[in-house]
């Protein structure tokens, strides 16, 4: 059976990177969407933080859950949002996600333009099995992609929340 005339083709399981807890599975990239979007599976085990609070200079981000609950911090708000929910994350905005509750979180995240995808999976490639990343060369690489990462707030914002990373 051949896919419908514009279906994009599914990308194999394989092409997934694992941070710690965080998992990233790459659905769509730039090449099946001429560069216009993304769509990424995100999965998050519970009580983890999925980045320091940070904004996007190119990007915007929707948030659709799957499975769980997801609770997004934007500028200072905090929604909790449910299987069937969207969240909107828009560039310039700060933000950031995590899974307060007693399981996985899995959602989708559209990303427009395509191009940020990848910084998952240079990420993932930065941080090592056992002990700390290289801040510098984290900071190097939300640079390029047009990141920025508040790590000041990170630490009062695990504290409130009850939160971990990775």
């Amino acid at each position: 059976m051949s896919a419908p005339s514009g279906a994009i083709p599914v990308a194999v399981a394989a092409d997934r990177v694992q941070i710690g807890a965080f998992g990233t599975a790459f659905l769509a990239g730039a090449d099946a969407t001429g560069g216009a979007y993304a769509l990424i599976e995100h999965t998050l085990a519970p009580g983890l933080l999925g980045a320091a609070p940070h904004r996007h200079a190119r990007e915007d981000e929707l948030s659709y859950v799957l499975e769980g609950t997801l609770t997004v911090w934007r500028e200072g708000a905090v929604t909790e949002a449910g299987p069937g929910a969207v969240v909107r994350k828009p560039r310039g905005e700060w933000h950031t996600f995590w899974n307060a509750g007693p399981e996985p979180v899995r959602f989708l995240e559209v990303i427009s333009p395509a191009a940020f995808a990848g910084y998952f999976r240079e990420l993932a490639g930065l941080i090592p099995p056992h002990g700390a990343p290289d801040p510098a060369a984290i900071a190097a690489l939300a640079g390029r992609y047009g990141l920025e990462l508040d790590f000041a707030a990170l630490e009062p914002l695990m504290a409130r929340h009850g939160l971990r990373l990775g």
